[in-house]
């Protein structure tokens, strides 16, 4: 062990921070993204009817497809990258923000309109409150899927410890397949947990439960 840790701490570490820098910001691409097209899906619901099914094909697409698409295009850049993790981050977020806004009682929207809020107000003080469980069980799904994709990144030579996976299994070395492997599993532990932290900072108690 302490072997391998001579050989390979440095990387080691330098492919978890390269990892996790893909992961945050990609997560954070695709949540602004998301968030604003959940946002006016919900409010043109015949059009969602269509959107949402494209989408959804979209993200059954193997994430090589537009990493190799996209290094066409933009070459061996980090873009690359972060722009098809940033893809496949949006419809877990998207469909849960749609799914929460469309869910919010029409009750609570009345009571608003009552108190003389206009529809922004409505959305921002009621709406997206009621629609928070959701919205963060979407922002949630979509940060372990991508701790799990960013591991493609290594393919095209960007990084990260998908890096320490291919080599293993191009070796058969299992020992580097774990240094690989591990730490993305704890990543993908230790981020669920700090969103998990942040909802139920964020979140009323009695809405909880409704997260997914």
């Amino acid at each position: 062990m302490s072997d391998f840790f001579r050989l390979y701490g440095d990387k080691l570490l330098q492919a978890i921070a390269t990892h996790l820098v893909y992961v945050l910001i990609s997560v954070f691409i695709g949540f602004v993204i998301a968030l604003f097209l959940g946002i006016l899906l919900s409010r043109a619901p015949k059009i969602s009817k269509f959107v949402l099914p494209v989408l959804s094909v979209v993200q059954t697409i193997p994430g090589i497809v537009f990493i190799g698409i996209l290094f066409l295009y933009l070459g061996m850049v980090p873009a690359t990258v972060l722009a098809a993790l940033s893809i496949y981050a949006i419809f877990p977020v998207l469909k849960n923000t749609y799914t929460g806004l469309i869910g919010v009682s029409e009750q609570y929207k009345e009571a608003a309109r009552g108190c003389g809020m206009s529809s922004l107000q409505s959305l921002l003080r009621v709406e997206l409150p009621l629609a928070l469980p959701a919205i963060i069980g979407g922002l949630r799904m979509s940060t372990v899927y991508i701790v799990s994709w960013a591991v493609l990144a290594s393919m095209i030579g960007l990084g990260g410890l998908g890096d320490f996976i291919y080599i293993g299994v191009s070796t058969n070395n299992n020992t580097l397949i774990i240094a690989g492997a591990i730490p993305a599993a704890i990543l993908a532990v230790g981020l669920g947990l700090l969103i998990d932290y942040f909802q139920k900072k964020a979140v009323p108690k009695g809405l909880r439960g409704d997260v997914k």
